[in-house]
């Protein structure tokens, strides 16, 4: 077979060629295959000897869920039935596991039910898994990208084990990309890859070994696809950038990457860290987020984190959203990149609503009071002569505009809620408010 046919080799992708077959053959998640670890001994255990608990794989995309979860029925030579949340219904599931019911009763074989994306499926759905996994009527590897906590009802959760993916590191990445390369099963040495093309493959895969794979057979195919291939055929980094034309970021707007790359945005302006800020902002910008969720969620930095340290941070924020709904993208990460690294820059103080949080949280504990009478309404008839605005003192009628004068209820009085810190503008504030509450006290 020449190189050509080699990187054409029928409809099936370099990745699912590649994939493993047996636990000792996965790159990465070292500490979930350790020697003795639940899913090293659930697939060497035929006989069940091991006791039949489930397992929830929960991992980012391409770190081998799929991959482990068939070794397993291959090693333990199970019956393997493998379901997807996305097209099973109730209806599919018991019947799977009346069907498993049987083979262990009639032929004491035990099932292995693979549930892909099981985040998917509804509270009643995943209720109709209980009564097999309770039973031991299947052993369940069900497979997530998003948090078990939010997506896997409880009774569930604590009938199995959670078992966390990590992302591959460059290390693993390298080490599938050189066998897909080397391998019979993948591009069995047709292929020569430049070292810096090699590099540029594991730098864009982001840790997922699904899209290295990919990403090598195109590069590859294209490589091959030159005016003047070379024999055999060599690929170099340009050969991978044009086949991916950008980093393929990880990144769902339903999923876990998206609320963590949101908190790692909000802690990196709050950090002052303008580069990381930046970093992040990139990445929401790249792959696809709202901009106007961006904006948004500027706004709240801007309130929360910088406040009264520079107040012109709010107005920054508010103009930046007002200019991205203006003008729209991609010309709106402009306005967006302006207002980041103001905020990021700012000095910082969230003194202004932590005041306030503990003024809500008096309130809710019903430290509240009557409104002293000077400060109540007198408009209305009859109000006077309820004693209502009698004593009040009017602040412009004062020198500096402030009275001494209670304003508190009588409950609180002498309450301090906030505490002004020494950053930026509200060093000013710090000076000029403790001699504001040492007229108002009267001191």
């Amino acid at each position: 077979m020449d190189d050509s046919a080699t990187l054409h080799s029928g409809a099936t992708p370099l990745a699912v060629r590649m994939r493993p077959l047996f636990l000792e053959e996965i790159v990465g998640q070292k500490h979930l295959l350790q020697r003795g670890s639940p899913l090293m001994s659930l697939a060497s255990d035929t006989e069940g000897s091991h006791g039949s608990a489930s397992i929830i794989l929960w991992g980012p995309p391409g770190t081998g869920k799929t991959t482990i979860a068939k070794a397993i029925a291959r090693g333990s030579q199970r019956k393997f039935v493998e379901l997807s949340a996305v097209t099973a219904g109730v209806k599919d599931v018991r019947q799977t596991m009346e069907q498993a019911l049987s083979a262990r009763d009639l032929y004491g074989v035990s099932t292995v039910l693979f549930l892909d994306e099981i985040h998917r499926f509804t509270k009643a759905q995943q209720d109709a898994l209980l009564p097999g996994v309770e039973n031991g009527w299947v052993i369940l590897i069900a497979a997530t990208t998003e948090n078990p906590s939010f997506s896997i009802i409880s009774p569930l959760l604590s009938r199995s084990l959670l078992l966390t993916l990590n992302e591959l590191d460059d290390d693993d990445l390298g080490e599938l990309v050189d066998r897909a390369v080397s391998d019979a099963r993948g591009l069995k040495g047709a292929v020569v890859l430049e070292p810096e093309a090699r590099a540029l493959l594991v730098r864009l895969s982001s840790g997922d070994a699904r899209r290295a794979l990919t990403a090598l057979e195109a590069s590859a195919v294209s490589a091959a696809n030159d005016e003047h291939p070379q024999t055999p055929v060599v690929v170099t980094a340009e050969h991978v950038a044009n086949a991916v034309d950008r980093a393929l970021l990880r990144y769902d707007r339903q999923g876990d990457e998206h609320y963590d790359v949101v908190s790692a945005f909000i802690k990196s302006v709050r950090g002052s860290d303008v580069d990381a800020a930046l970093h992040y902002l990139a990445r929401m910008i790249e792959a696809g987020e709202d901009s106007r969720y961006i904006a948004r969620r500027i706004i709240i930095s801007a309130a929360e984190d910088v406040g009264i340290a520079d107040p012109h941070a709010l107005v920054v924020a508010v103009a930046a959203a007002d200019a991205v709904q203006l003008i729209g993208m991609p010309e709106g990460r402009i306005p967006l990149a302006e207002a980041v690294v103001y905020l990021a820059t700012a000095p910082k103080s969230n003194a202004a609503y932590t005041a306030l949080d503990a003024a809500i949280a008096d309130v809710r504990a019903g430290k509240i009071g009557r409104v002293p009478m000077p400060l109540r309404d007198a408009h209305y008839p009859g109000a006077k002569r309820l004693g209502h605005g009698k004593g009040y003192r009017y602040s412009h009628d004062s020198e500096f505009g402030v009275v001494t004068q209670q304003y508190l209820p009588d409950v609180l009085k002498g309450t301090q809620y906030y505490t002004p810190t020494n950053n930026g503008n509200e060093r000013d504030v710090s000076a000029r408010l403790a001699k504001l509450r040492e007229i108002i006290n009267g001191g």
